[in-house]
């Protein structure tokens, strides 16, 4: 859900806006060129993926950047590079590992070719 959350450009604004500490609803929507409605829908999908928490004073809506689920991403992340990484690394190895076999082969039967020549 937090990938998810974060691919759209306008939710990961929305993210930096709150960034800089909580903040009211009309606040965030302000800048962004849509509907308050719209907004209101990137902020419901936010919440959905626990990135934002809502606080009501009132009338206002205040919203506030959880980072939690951000640090979960981050450690998903970087345990999938450092596994992909190792794999193909692996893979690296290997084929270098081919490449040096087949190139000893071609030229020991390139030398087989001079002397058949003979």
């Amino acid at each position: 859900m937090t990938l998810m959350a974060l691919a759209d450009p306008t939710r990961r604004a929305i993210l930096q806006c709150l960034s800089d500490g909580e903040a009211r609803v009309t606040d965030i929507a302000r800048p962004f060129a849509i509907s308050l409605n719209a907004v209101s829908k990137h902020i419901r999908v936010l919440e959905r993926a626990r990135l934002v928490r809502r606080r009501r004073a009132g009338r206002e809506h205040l919203l506030s950047l959880n980072p939690k689920p951000l640090d979960e991403a981050a450690a998903w992340v970087e345990t999938q590079r450092t596994f992909w990484t190792a794999r193909l690394n692996t893979l690296e190895n290997l084929l270098r590992a081919e490449d040096r076999a087949a190139a000893k082969t071609r030229r020991r039967k390139a030398r087989e070719r001079c002397f058949d020549d003979r």
